[in-house]
């Protein structure tokens, strides 16, 4: 089986999660997608949470997690039943972990969802480096721009 992460900006438009279920139906149905690597700091990584929470019921076979680029605090303010932190990140210096985090998510994954809407900071660098390293990147700002232009 072949595995998904997922790389965008801070902030993305909330209509986009009815594009993300269709391109991940695709890849579950049509890719054999069974696993899938989100983190948590955005605004995308948001929206995945929940599209992969509603599609986990529909499809059993797959699973996700919620990939942490800090050890929890005693006080976690959401649910975190679906996380994990890779094994190594606790020896990272927190000023390295997010980039350390990404890393580790694309090393474990063939296939990438991007939200890039401009070629800057590190949601482009990662989605640049997937395509170098040959994995399957579907940027959805390029669906969304496609979309509108019709």
């Amino acid at each position: 089986m072949a595995s998904c992460t997922f790389f965008g900006h801070r902030e993305c438009p909330d209509s986009l999660k009815s594009q993300l279920q269709e391109i991940l139906i695709d890849l579950i149905t049509n890719h054999n997608i069974d696993m899938f690597y989100v983190g948590n700091q955005g605004r995308l990584d948001a929206i995945v949470r929940g599209v992969l929470q509603g599609l986990k019921k529909e499809y059993p076979q797959i699973n996700y997690a919620v990939v942490l680029a800090y050890i929890p605090g005693k006080q976690n303010e959401y649910d975190d039943s679906d996380t994990m932190l890779p094994e190594g990140i606790e020896s990272v210096h927190p000023r390295y972990a997010i980039s350390w985090r990404n890393n580790w998510m694309l090393r474990q994954s063939d296939y990438v969802v991007t939200y890039i809407a401009h070629s800057w900071g590190g949601a482009a660098q990662y989605a640049a480096k997937a395509a170098r390293q040959g994995k399957s990147v579907v940027n959805l700002a390029d669906i969304e721009n496609d979309a509108l232009e019709k």
